[in-house]
Order: structure tokens, then sequence, then C-alpha cells
């Protein structure tokens, strides 16, 4: 056992946390949406051909928004294709992931489906094949009231209010050559411009989130970003961050410490962004959109080039106890940098790289990624605090030495709580917590996610096998907690 120790004060904030960092994402991909949320059929589907069971989950997640409709999609889509009679609306090839587009699932389905889990839309617009032109025809079928062409459609087709989308993003990944329709910083940089500012000719308060890197290992990170914020800085709110993390070759240690890498990563996008402000001399304030991040296992995952089928099995990873404790440290480095990242989307929702997983015409159940993702979801609430950890150092080959144990806490009244990983990965953590500062008392609690094994999942067959466990081995005297956390593990304590 080794020791460690977080010390907290009210006057130490980072920020306020916002509702929006617990976004999730869906894009036509695999069986996300055909086969996941939209089952005609299903037991348990209503009249509109979507799955009860999932939107229970889906609201039980904790989502506070949904970007859609991609993803790597969106860059080839045309949104009118999902609008009108569904009988009548086109099928598509769809050549970001070599399938078959049906359109059954549109805007509108979409919208409704938002509506029953209580998540905001955040739009994505096709910057990739398309461009300004049908960024703004959406946003006028969206937006505007009535009275124009556009938006009398949109109530001709079912929607009489508008759906006043206040997120948007303006495209995806457009450094990556894998993009269609992929541009220089240049190119997009000017593209993302203009289209901003028409969109606010339009409707002044919404809310831009332009293209960053693809992730931090691209050439041209850094360059990218500043680039675009010099074309954009005075028409946006955010600039995006993707990163995707998995175990490789057995290197446990590394994976354990994806945060570090995710910490990094943000305050070197924050740098960029104060750099290109002083050169403007501008008082605008740009944040960041996390508007991709999970746990992702991609090698060895390929296309079926040789067809075109409807919402194939792809991506669909299944995720160990490790995982779910790698997904609960990102979540720690979104919270110890509330103040600049405003915005998040874990990526995605559904089968594919998701906390929920479906079968056909059979059950929904919590993939171990679910229950950090939730528990934060629901309790980190208030403001962020900025408090002193003090942890002996562990060696990974990819990160170089970290701090054995993470750890941020969230402060709402007469409420907090404190959001732990042990990154250890034989030892158990004696922590303790000075919380003498904060001034509150009532019931302290511990829950976490943490195994014997720790590859152990939830699967089809075995659908409970992980869950939150209590943690017991908690104790408070006066104004410090001590807690003995195991090794690989993510624990949540509340007190109040």
């Amino acid at each position: 056992m080794f020791q460690a120790s977080l010390k907290l004060h009210p006057a130490f904030t980072v920020g306020p946390v916002s509702r929006q960092v617990f976004g999730g994402f869906v894009e036509h991909l695999g069986r996300h949406i055909y086969g996941g949320i939209y089952e005609p059929g299903h037991p348990t589907a209503g009249p509109d051909g979507f799955r009860r069971d999932v939107v229970d989950l889906v609201r039980e997640l904790g989502i506070s928004h949904v970007r859609y409709p991609g993803g790597n999609f969106v860059s080839a889509y045309d949104w009118e294709d999902g609008i009108g009679p569904v009988d009548q609306r086109p099928r598509r090839l769809d050549p970001a992931w070599h399938s078959i587009e049906t359109n059954e699932v549109g805007l509108h389905e979409f919208a409704d489906w938002a509506d029953l889990v209580g998540s905001e839309l955040m739009l994505g617009t096709n910057l990739g094949t398309g461009g300004t032109r049908e960024t703004l025809h959406l946003l006028e079928y969206a937006n505007i009231p009535s009275g124009t062409t556009r938006s009398d459609a949109r109530r001709e087709n079912g929607r009489e209010e508008p759906l006043d989308v206040r997120l948007w993003c303006l495209g995806n990944e457009l450094d990556g050559d894998w993009q269609i329709g992929s541009k220089t910083a240049e190119e997009y940089g000017r593209l993302a411009a203009v289209t901003a500012r028409a969109m606010r000719a339009i409707d002044q308060d919404l809310k831009l989130a332009a293209c960053g890197s693809s992730w931090r290992g691209m050439p041209t990170f850094g360059v990218w970003e500043r680039t675009v914020l010099e074309h954009a800085f005075d028409q946006i709110d955010y600039i995006s961050c993707h990163a995707y993390y998995h175990e490789v070759d057995g290197d446990v240690a590394s994976f354990l410490a994806s945060g570090a890498d995710m910490d990094a990563f943000i305050e070197s996008v924050v740098h960029t962004i104060e750099h290109v402000r002083a050169v403007k001399r501008s008082d605008r304030r740009i944040d960041i959109s996390f508007d991709e991040w999970n746990i992702w296992y991609q090698a060895g995952q390929t296309l079926e080039l040789d067809s075109w089928p409807i919402a194939p099995r792809l991506l669909e990873d299944q995720y160990s106890v490790t995982d779910a404790v790698v997904l609960g440290g990102l979540l720690i480095s979104l919270l110890k940098h509330a103040d600049r990242v405003t915005a998040a989307n874990l990526a995605q929702l559904v089968n594919v790289i998701a906390p929920i997983m479906t079968e056909p015409g059979g059950p929904a159940w919590r993939q171990t990624t679910f229950f950090p993702f939730a528990t934060t979801s629901r309790l980190a609430t208030g403001t962020a605090l900025r408090g002193v950890l003090d942890a002996p150092e562990v060696s990974t080959a990819k990160f170089g030495d970290v701090p054995s144990v993470d750890a941020v806490a969230t402060l709402d009244g007469d409420r907090a709580a404190v959001f732990v990983l042990n990154r250890s990965i034989d030892d158990t953590a004696q922590f303790t917590i000075d919380i003498a500062s904060l001034g509150i008392d009532g019931t302290i609690r511990a829950q976490g996610i943490w195994d014997e094994d720790r590859h152990a999942k939830n699967t089809l067959d075995q659908p409970e096998r992980v869950t939150l466990r209590e943690n017991t081995k908690i104790s408070r005297e006066n104004g410090t907690i001590t807690i003995e956390l195991p090794p690989v593990s993510w624990t949540c304590i509340t007190i109040g």
C-alpha cells in the first residue's frame, strides 16, 4: 500500500462545470442508428420505431446534448435526403463508412429522439463536399419560425416550432486525408470563417465550433489550430479536440496514464488560442469543444469494400474494467480543465464504440464504461476545484513519469464530490482528502469500478458481470477522509 493525499479549499477553483461537458455523439455509422436506437418491430419500440429500452439507458447516462449526424459521415451527407415523406427518401452510398444509407432516420426523426432522451441537438454541417450555401439552408430550415420556403417546409414536414439548435459543428476532421473533402488549414480556416459569419447574419445567438486537428499526433497539429483561429477567431466560440485511447501490446501503465496525454493536449490548444488572441489583441474568449473522445481499439477494424451493406456491425468494441477505469480518468482530465473545456461529447452512444449495446430483437445493456460516465454526469455539479495532490509517480513507456493517483473535486453548495483514479497496477492507495476548509458535513459514500479480473466485461450472455461497487473502506475523522483505493480503480466519493 502507498500513500497519497488531496487538499481542497473552496477558494482554489478551476471554473464552473458546464453541463455541456456531458454530451454524446450519434453518427450514421454501423448499427448505431439502424438496429441501435431505431428498430421498428422491437418489443420495446414505440410507433416511431425508437427502442424505449435504449431511450431509458441514454436518459440514465445523463447526456446533455447529442452531436449529429457525424463525424466522418457528415462530410458527404446531404441533409435534405433525410426530410420529407420517409417512403420517398433516396437511398445513398455513404463513402465514409462504405455502407448504404436508407435515410429512414433524418433530422426530424432524430430531433424527436433527442426530445425523448431529454437532450439538446448539436448539429454538424457538411463543409467537406458541401459548404456555406448548404449550411445556411439547414440553419434556415431548423431555426427560422416561418415565412420562408425552408422554414415553411419544416412545418409542412411536421415540426411547427423551430428546432432552435444552438450548438453547431463547422465540419469534421477536415485536416484528415480520410475525410471526404479534406482541406488545408488555409482552405478550411477561410471556409469556416465565411460560413460562421453568414450563419450569424441569420441567427447571432449561436455557439459555433471550428475543427481543430483530428488528433494530437497529426503532423500539422498546432499549426492547423493557429491558422484556423487566425481566420475564424472573431466568428467562432470553440475549437474542437478529438482523442481516442486504447491499451497497446499489454502496456497497461501507459494506458492508465492516458489522462496525462489529454491534459497536455488541452493545455497546448489553450496556449495556441491565447497566442492568436494576443496577436489579434482581442478580448474574445475561445473555449475548447472536446467533441470526440473515448476508448477505441482501432487496430484490425476494416471496412468491407467488396459490398455496400446496410447497418453492418462496425466498431463494436467490448469494454473491460480497465477501459472503464481509463474512461473515468479522462473525465477527471476534462473536469480539471473546466475553465476552458466547456463542451465535450463521448463518442459514441450505442453499439459503435459505445457505453450501450443492443441485440436485434433482444436486450440492451450497459458496458463497463457506462458507469463512470453516468456517475460523473450526475454528481459533477457546481464548481470544479483545483486541489493540491501529493502522490508518488509511476513510470510509463509512452508518457514518462506520471502521478500514481489523479483526482479532481466539485463543490455545489453543501455537497461535494471527489473523483479519483488509482493508476497503480498492483498496489492499493491509502488516499486522504483534507476537506476541512470546505465546511461541509453529512454522509460520505464511495462507489467505483474495479475488479479482481481487470479484463472482465459485460456481454450479451453476462450483461451485469461488471457494475458500480461500494467501497466500504472509507472513514472520516473531523475534516479528513481516508479511503483505500484498489489498484486499477476509479472511485467517486460524495460528501453531504
